[in-house]
């Protein structure tokens, strides 16, 4: 079967690119060209371009893998996404990305195009261990492995802040304005902890770089949201069906998509707004919504399918016992958002128990348990502080953190950067205070709570229960 490309004729139904492709010019270079970033900020840039056309077809960019780089070279680009819900699948091609580009091949061409006047937006989606962020300091972690090795060798970056300050660096020394720095990752305040990660690195390597990026550059914040599970062949099989020919790029997705956006921009942006993207003086208030009713439903019930062989979280929500425990999270979540323009969080609570139990949506445990040592601190640890700080139990954060705890001492095959640390704590375990040897890990829970016998207490009754 042919593969899809700019020549494909494809059947009726298919939404293909409204604008001109062999005219597109690249304005945007994208750092983390995964499965996220295609359904969700490219298919907000195709919807930009069809409504007003202008130079900002995106290079994509893998900081590791070249077979994603390949496919899409392979396929002019182009790629598929697959909106699944119950009223049945609808595929659209998106035709954004003018290129692929692999950290592993293409180095020296990246940084190139970073200190092109072109490129005037570099936004990210890596995974929030990829920062290199010291939980501790909110600096850089120098021990993190690409942070160490950029600051030892700024000018062959590896890691995504290595990448950022010497692309910076270029544009300075070229005498051109700074990019725009635009974090689309799942990290509190996004923008303003990207920024001080860059100028800390900066200002290890040239004080006078630091002090121009402070001053010059932009990092605005960003709340992105569209479920986006993992491409399987059985993807790739429902694009063959759908569209006539091969799409090695296939991606299935919900029909739900936000992107919420502080419109602070030094060179321009795509009119994003036409895809339904809402530009705001002040992220935080939809931030924490998301984070912390999302994010913190999600991680729970991927732990909790994880310990009891539910695959996907589909599974999880449709066990009565489950969705209520998610329900009564979600009820003490209120208590610790503030009011968020525009948004009926009641409304809010009941889409997101819709979007979980989409049958379309194949949203693996195993995907969402990830990295919970980078992912939980503000989805469950702060709220926990917060709640605690105002003379309340935060009983609701000690049982998730409980069931955190309990999958990480039962299942063996646990992803997290911190794995060995974690499974060595699992192993020190005893009934009489199950919980104690992961509060002696340096900075895995907040002072805070370390600090809390009685929040520790809760943690502990809720282990032994589970």
């Amino acid at each position: 079967m042919p593969r899809l490309s700019a020549s494909s004729v494809l059947p009726e139904g298919i939404t293909w690119p409204g604008f001109d492709r062999q005219a597109l010019k690249p304005g945007i270079l994208h750092l983390g060209l995964g499965a996220f970033h295609r359904a969700h900020q490219a298919v907000y840039t195709d919807a930009a371009l069809g409504e007003e056309f202008g130079a900002w077809g995106i290079v994509g960019v893998s900081l590791r893998s070249v077979d994603v780089v390949h496919d899409l070279a392979a396929q002019d680009g182009l790629y598929s996404v697959i909106t699944r819900s119950a009223a049945g699948d609808r595929a659209q091609v998106v035709g954004s990305i003018v290129k692929g580009l692999s950290g592993a091949e293409n180095r020296e061409e990246i940084l190139a195009l970073m200190a092109d006047p072109a490129i005037r937006i570099v936004t990210m989606t890596v995974t929030e261990k990829a920062y290199g962020l010291d939980p501790a300091t909110g600096g850089l972690d120098r021990n993190h492995p690409a942070v160490a090795a950029d600051l030892a060798a700024p000018q062959a970056p590896v890691g995504i802040v290595g990448y950022l300050v010497e692309g910076l660096a270029r544009r300075r020394d070229a005498g051109l304005s700074p990019f725009t720095v635009l974090c689309c990752d799942n990290l509190p305040t996004n923008g303003r902890i990207v920024r001080r990660l860059v100028i800390e690195m900066a200002g290890a390597r040239d004080p006078a770089l630091a002090n121009w990026i402070a001053g010059e550059g932009a990092f605005p914040s960003s709340m992105v949201d569209r479920i986006v599970p993992a491409a399987t062949e059985e993807t790739r099989a429902r694009a063959r069906n759908l569209l006539g020919v091969e799409d090695r790029l296939a991606l299935d997705t919900e029909p739900f998509m936000q992107w919420v956006i502080e419109d602070h921009f030094t060179l321009g942006r795509p009119r994003w707004e036409a895809g339904g993207a809402l530009f705001v003086d002040d992220v935080e208030p939809y931030e924490k919504m998301k984070l912390r009713l999302l994010n913190g439903s999600h991680s729970m019930m991927a732990y909790l399918g994880q310990m009891k062989g539910l695959t996907y979280i589909r599974d999880v929500i449709a066990v009565p016992e489950y969705h209520d425990a998610v329900r009564r999270h979600m009820a003490a979540v209120l208590e610790t958002l503030d009011p968020v323009p525009g948004v009926d969080l009641a409304a809010y609570q009941d889409q997101l128990i819709a979007r979980f139990s989409n049958p379309g949506v194949a949203h693996l445990t195993r995907q969402v348990a990830m990295d919970g040592s980078q992912k939980l601190p503000p989805r469950i640890m702060t709220p926990a502080v917060e709640e605690l700080s105002k003379g309340n139990d935060a009983s609701a954060f000690a049982y998730v953190a409980a069931v955190w705890l309990v999958y990480l001492m039962k299942v063996d095959d646990i992803n997290d950067p911190r794995a060995a640390e974690l499974k060595a704590a699992a192993a020190r375990s005893t009934p009489d205070d199950p919980s104690a040897p992961f509060f002696e890990l340096p900075g895995l829970f907040p002072q805070r709570l370390v600090e809390n016998r009685a929040w520790r207490d809760l943690v502990n009754a809720e282990m032994a229960r589970l």
